[in-house]
């Protein structure tokens, strides 16, 4: 049967809920319309972008009822920017949303009829709570400028006069740089057509220590004075390390190797009374207050009595499992970063910690290795990417077979179905889980459960 709508056509649709990802729900006879900025609740007319046999995709132009829990965006960047989802969906119902579709997540993919959920944890600051932002430049009439990609396009950046997820001293930074930029002028980089200079600038504060630092990402060359950029960054008190990488590729990526142009080569966070060393490229939870959260949750789960020896894979800079070290035998960790992984080893000495020890690899490539290092783990801690569990990696983990692992996720879909691939092929089971808000205002939801066999 042909779908009922045609591209480009506007209908008037009533917005049913939130799909995983943020679209509002909508239906037409009984034919899904997933609605972008469409929320529970609101009559909206929209114009249809995608039109499949099973559904249609559209974006909704006008709201001509508002749902109950619509709320005024206070960013007068929003809805254009594609940094913020829910700026207009109140908070409480976010929250509620985020727990409902890890809940869904574990039924469907994980096919786990009623699973032992607890309360998601909200976010202790639903503003100004990123640790890190990434900015792009991009070419005014006035000169480079600096901001976020237009929501839905990976080609347009949308200049930035204030961010409402980072600090005060992230939106200044930005404005020292622009200035700096223009009084230099320097030209953004196109990512059309591959002129300019300009491409990136990231910066990365310690929430609980005040230390901030700052990476300028450009094209080869060196064309601008570094003493200057030195001296309009020092005036920040809280900038404690300034540098510099080069960008040879047309790929928008800010991982690159660094130089360091003034200061110390990291910044310093503090996260459950133990310090860690930040560099550019080493990988931080990007909410400090809610990560304390999830690695209280994950301390939890993990139950150690002191005898155990502990495995953190995916460990980044050795946060969680230095963190468990105090109530562990031994920790071992494994990243593949080989940034995360320095910081790890040093942070370990930083913090005085002499029961723990970090491995470079790919971890799935590294498990029987770390098994000769360290015999068989009592508790597996993983805190995957996105993707979940690599297909090599679960299946080492379960065939290593510890009897408790505790799953970091920050995507409840490859929770749940590398749950399910560990329930089958190794007889795992889901004990409980709680999801943990660590970003209002997006679609992204982390969840921390605990499984056994």
């Amino acid at each position: 049967m042909a779908a009922p709508v045609q591209r480009d056509e506007e209908i008037e649709l009533d917005v049913e809920s939130l799909a995983y990802g943020g679209n509002g729900v909508a239906r037409l006879n009984g034919y899904v319309v997933f609605v972008r900025r469409g929320l529970p609740g609101d009559r909206v007319r929209a114009r249809v972008t995608k039109v499949k046999r099973n559904f249609a995709e559209a974006l909704a132009t006008e709201v001509l009822a508002a749902g109950p829990r619509r709320v005024d965006a206070p960013c007068s960047h929003y809805p254009a920017c594609g940094g913020c989802r829910f700026q207009d969906l109140a908070y409480d119902a976010q929250a509620a949303q985020k727990a409902e579709w890890v809940r869904d997540s574990l039924v469907r993919l994980g096919g786990i009829e009623a699973p032992a959920l607890e309360e998601l944890v909200p976010a202790a600051d639903v503003f100004h709570y990123r640790n890190k932002v990434e900015y792009s430049f991009t070419r005014t009439p006035s000169g480079p400028a600096l901001g976020f990609h237009k929501a839905g396009r990976w080609d347009e950046v949308l200049e930035i006069e204030r961010c409402w997820l980072t600090t005060d001293i992230g939106n200044a930074v930005r404005d020292a740089v622009r200035d700096w930029a223009r009084g230099e002028r320097l030209e953004a980089y196109s990512q059309e057509d591959g002129t300019g200079y300009l491409r990136h600038l990231v910066v990365r504060e310690g929430r609980n220590t005040g230390q901030a630092l700052v990476q300028l990402v450009t094209a080869p060359g060196e064309q601008f004075e570094r003493e200057h950029l030195v001296d309009v960054l020092r005036r920040f008190p809280e900038v404690r390390s300034i540098h510099w990488s080069v960008n040879e590729t047309p790929a928008e990526v800010t991982n690159l190797p660094t130089e360091l142009l003034w200061g110390e080569d990291a910044i310093e966070e503090q996260l459950l009374g133990l310090r860690f060393r930040v560099r550019p490229n080493a990988f931080l939870q990007t909410n400090t207050a809610m990560a304390e959260r999830l690695y209280e949750l994950a301390i939890d789960y993990a139950a150690l009595s002191g005898d155990e020896t502990v495995w953190d894979l995916y460990c980044g800079i050795g946060t969680i499992g230095l963190s468990m070290a105090s109530r562990a035998l031994t920790v071992w960790g494994v990243e593949v970063v080989e940034e995360s992984v320095a910081c790890a080893l040093e942070n370990a000495d930083l913090n005085g910690i002499t029961n723990a020890a970090f491995f470079a690899g790919n971890v799935g490539h590294s498990i029987e290795e770390l098994r000769d290092r360290g015999g068989d783990p009592d508790v597996v801690v993983v805190d995957p990417p996105r993707a979940g569990l690599a297909g090599k990696a679960l299946k080492r983990l379960g065939e290593i077979g510890a009897p408790r692992i505790v799953y970091v996720s920050c995507n409840p879909t490859t929770l749940a179905s590398d749950f399910a691939r560990l329930r089958d092929g190794y007889g795992y089971s889901f004990v409980r889980g709680r999801p943990v808000d660590m970003f209002p205002h997006t679609p992204h939801v982390e969840c921390v459960a605990l499984l056994e066999r």
